[in-house]
């Protein structure tokens, strides 16, 4: 999970920090060493974590911090904005320029997502933004690139524009005017990659830059290569000035190095982080988000875009009124699963909440939700709709046909009918009363 390992070192080392009612001067700089070993074995670039660890402990030793009646908390407070800071402070947002289409570039070594995260781009443009994006294959070397963006483009809905292994300048200046004419107002150009930074592939894109005169130069890097992305970043930004770096794989780094680096090496702002293989599994970047996650303190914000994204009104509205009548069933126990799970990794969301990573190494089992969507999928219509249905002899069916056993499906209807008596306290009069007078329906 990302930056597991610098979150899991900081927490250990605030957690000292706040046990002591006073910190010394050499309390602060005994901290600093630490967050020092662990960002560099974070794969951090070493300049960075020397200037980061510097700004740190400046603040961190004046008379305001030391004397104050928190001074752990005081320092969590400092490491946080530093680190906010170190990734960009802000969220940097993207440039349609004023003229259309507006041209992305995309850029970046072979292996690092790229041609992939063309499309989850286009994507996030065509459902958030409104935009009607159009791909455009020039990546003409690697084998089956085109096929590639062509499967990309079917998953999303959006055409590529493409005409085979033919001068990749030629193809683009192309794209721009198919894109023209037919009214396209984004071209995402997927370039070629290679295993290494080398001339031939500079010298394609500065040609493309200069033929398209993008509103955009994105650099894709693969987020588990750690120092070898920031180093790439650093080589590609000197041949072909960029705009912005998206990091993909950040799902899979337990370091974070990268996340940490390019920001400060390079000088260009990470503007979209990937998460995940799905075509969904992309968010925008937020410094200070991103720093409140790795210190464990959660991401609320970014919880409920998820969850504005993946629930739809209206069938929020019905689920509300299901739960006022009571008439809550599997279908819609089924519905609400399915929708939670489109908001990505359940344990990646247990994480964004304040608090949760004290509870220790949050698990959930990703196949214990899958053996219940089975479940519920095995049972006949009328039985979803009617649970009261559900005999001894059904659930045997049930289990059968779900490949799982009747002591799951007992699991099930048990929580389902938790569930839905839970729903019935909530909607009672008294409950309400009670819960206007600031009381606990529970007797708690």
């Amino acid at each position: 999970m990302a930056f597991e390992g610098i979150s899991g070192g900081l927490q250990n080392i605030f957690k000292k920090l706040t046990g002591r009612g006073r910190l010394s001067e050499k309390d602060v700089k005994d901290a600093m060493r630490e967050i020092r070993l662990v960002l560099l074995e974070a794969d951090v670039n070493f300049l960075v974590v020397k200037d980061f660890v510097k700004r740190v402990t400046d603040r961190a030793v004046g008379s305001d911090v030391l004397e104050s009646l928190t001074p752990g908390q005081q320092i969590i407070k400092i490491v946080n904005e530093e680190m906010t800071s170190l990734m960009g402070s802000t969220n940097a947002r993207l440039d349609f320029g004023s003229t259309k289409p507006a041209i992305f570039l995309m850029a970046g070594l072979q292996g690092a997502g790229k041609t992939t995260m063309c499309g989850k781009l286009a994507l996030l443009l065509k459902k958030q933004y409104g935009k009607n994006p159009l791909l455009c294959a020039c990546d003409v070397y690697r084998p089956a690139a085109i096929d590639q963006l062509k499967i990309v483009g079917e998953k999303t809905g959006v055409p590529v524009f493409e005409k085979g292994q033919i001068d990749p300048v030629t193809i683009a200046a192309e794209a721009v005017e198919h894109a023209r004419r037919n009214f396209f107002d984004v071209l995402i150009v997927d370039t070629a990659g290679r295993l290494h930074v080398d001339e031939d592939m500079m010298g394609e894109l500065k040609r493309l830059r200069d033929k398209l005169d993008p509103a955009e130069v994105l650099l894709v890097i693969d987020a588990m290569t750690g120092q070898d992305a920031v180093n790439a970043a650093k080589a590609f930004h000197e041949a072909v000035p960029l705009t912005g770096v998206i990091l993909t794989k950040l799902d899979g780094d337990t370091r974070g190095g990268a996340a940490l680096s390019v920001k400060a090496v390079t000088g260009k702002p990470i503007k979209f982080a990937g998460t995940g293989e799905k075509l969904t599994d992309i968010e925008p970047f937020h410094p200070d988000r991103m720093a409140s996650r790795i210190l464990g303190m959660g991401d609320v914000l970014t919880l409920i875009e998820k969850a504005q994204q993946a629930f739809d009104e209206k069938k929020a509205a019905e689920m509300e009124k299901k739960m006022r009548t009571a008439s809550f069933d599997l279908n819609d126990f089924l519905d609400q699963m399915e929708q939670m799970q489109n908001m990505g990794s359940m344990e990646d969301m247990l994480k964004m909440i304040p608090g949760a990573s004290k509870l220790g190494n949050l698990q959930v089992d990703e196949k214990q939700l899958a053996r219940t969507k089975a479940i519920i999928q095995s049972m006949t219509k009328a039985e979803r709709s009617n649970p009261d249905l559900l005999n001894a002899s059904r659930r045997k069916r049930i289990a059968k046909g779900s490949g799982t056993t009747v002591q799951e499906v007992n699991r099930l209807m048990n929580q389902f009918n938790q569930s839905r008596q839970l729903m019935k306290q909530m909607t009672n009069k008294k409950f309400l009363k009670r819960a206007g007078r600031g009381g606990f329906p529970f007797g708690f």
